[in-house]
């Protein structure tokens, strides 16, 4: 299976990134050894792609870019292939229970990224929004959330740490961005290997040909990869990358 991978998918934040938000040079060198090696490889953060374009192109150039958790797919140009948004009625939903249990909210939305910090211009409908994220150390109070929201059939919930919820619109998730890209890149999801840490990253993880969780994730991804790479803070990409194009090379 090793051999045959044609695409690695990349989450951002504690994967390719450093706790200090920097990518190594040793990651940095395994990126380029991949292209170099015939092999695609596609950021898949859940950062919009102002927060994200200038690590993207400082790896050189790349088919696609998966952003907001699968909520927007950009091709090699920075042109917008793809984009999905919440409905109205869920985002007022969402706001309201913000505003009822006092806890941070942050979003994207295709005018710009936001928290509950943030003096909004506009009335909440005149905007359009990609994902809402609840940052929630309170368990009691993330678990009466977490009940609300899973239970509506009309979203998609992840996390990004162990301590926020995001929500983007049901069947938004970097798994079916994934599926998209390698179709349209000629391949299948068999042949992707997908890197990462949290849940966003979880269903990518189980439906790629190889999902590798990072020694940093959480428990429950853990469980799900089909191997476990180093850390974040150890270069845990490059290993990984290395032993995929070690593979291929038939070293």
């Amino acid at each position: 299976m090793e051999q045959n991978i044609k695409l690695i998918a990349l989450d951002m934040d504690g994967t390719l990134l450093r706790d200090d938000h920097e990518i190594s040079e040793e990651n940095r060198q395994a990126v380029q050894r991949a292209k170099d090696a015939g092999i695609h490889v596609v950021v898949s953060t859940g950062r919009p792609i102002a927060r994200s374009r200038d690590i993207i192109e400082s790896l050189g150039e790349s088919e696609y870019a998966i952003t907001v958790n699968g909520g927007e797919i950009y091709d090699r140009h920075y042109n917008l292939v793809e984009r999905q948004v919440l409905e109205m009625a869920e985002v007022k939903r969402l706001w309201e229970l913000q505003k009822e249990h006092n806890i941070r909210l942050w979003t994207s939305t295709v005018q710009g990224a936001f928290d509950s910090d943030y003096t909004f211009e506009k009335p909440v409908d005149e905007y359009d929004w990609l994902k809402i994220g609840f940052e929630v150390p309170d368990e009691a109070i993330r678990e009466v959330i977490l009940k609300e929201v899973t239970a509506n059939p009309a979203l998609e919930v992840t996390n990004s740490s162990p301590v926020n919820i995001e929500i983007n619109p049901s069947g938004v998730s970097k798994a079916a961005a994934l599926h998209k890209v390698s179709d349209w890149l000629g391949f299948s999801i068999n042949e992707v290997m997908a890197v990462g840490d949290s849940l966003n990253d979880m269903a990518m993880i189980k439906e790629a040909g190889i999902g590798v969780a990072m020694g940093n994730a959480q428990e429950d991804v853990k469980k799900e990869a089909n191997l476990v790479t180093k850390s974040n803070m150890e270069d845990g990409v490059a290993h990984v990358i290395h032993r995929i194009v070690d593979a291929k090379a038939g070293v």
